[in-house]
């Protein structure tokens, strides 16, 4: 279970929210909405532990996660709002490489499998800088397939994706839910799931 107690983001000498709180179990959706500027990108780096909170804790399996280090870690799946790809590199080495930092080990074969899924098959070998916003989405959110993670964390996860994107990323965090997973995602177009518990937090200016 993850647990947000009074909770509060500051930058500079602004407050950019304050007073969460919020419990996620196993199964459980939440949606963060919220305009530009509203702190949903700080929300999810405090959960998964890259930036600290002015106050309050975050809490996995009933201990803060600043005491926990990799057990935390290694339950968790983090992709920003950026593709964070690498320009050089082709979509496999970028999808393998991202996934060895994560822990897992793709082969050559299980990697293009995973492209092809998500809709990249025949522009394995390119160059990432060759593809478009949204197939480098599509390649950043390919990790999604290999994870075995309880936790995922998803910031603007639809952005720049077209319709059969969108669908499949739907699908793919359905099951997620389905075996007992919590996903937490930042996005303003709202995630029509057929699993799971869902939950919304609303931030505000």
């Amino acid at each position: 279970m993850l647990e947000v107690t009074n909770l509060d983001c500051i930058r500079g000498e602004r407050k950019i929210f304050g007073d969460i709180n919020l419990s996620l179990k196993p199964g459980t959706f939440l949606q963060v909405q919220g305009a530009n500027g509203s702190g949903k990108t700080s929300l999810l780096r405090i959960l998964c532990g890259l930036l600290a909170p002015a106050r309050g804790e975050v809490r996995w399996q009933g201990a803060n996660i600043r005491s926990l280090g990799e057990d935390f870690f290694t339950a968790v799946t983090y992709i920003g709002h950026r593709s964070a790809v690498k320009d050089e590199l082709t979509a496999l080495e970028n999808h393998r490489i991202n996934n060895g930092l994560a822990g897992v080990e793709l082969t050559k074969e299980a990697a293009t499998e995973h492209l092809g899924e998500m809709g990249l098959a025949g522009r394995e070998n390119l160059p990432a800088r060759l593809l478009s916003e949204g197939q480098r989405r599509r390649l950043a959110l390919s990790r999604l397939l290999s994870s075995s993670t309880r936790l995922w964390l998803l910031d603007e996860v639809l952005t720049s994706l077209d319709r059969a994107a969108v669908t499949l990323i739907t699908s793919v965090i359905e099951a997620h839910l389905k075996s007992g997973g919590m996903a937490v995602v930042a996005t303003h177009q709202e995630l029509n799931l057929a699993a799971g518990s869902f939950e919304r937090l609303q931030l505000t200016l």
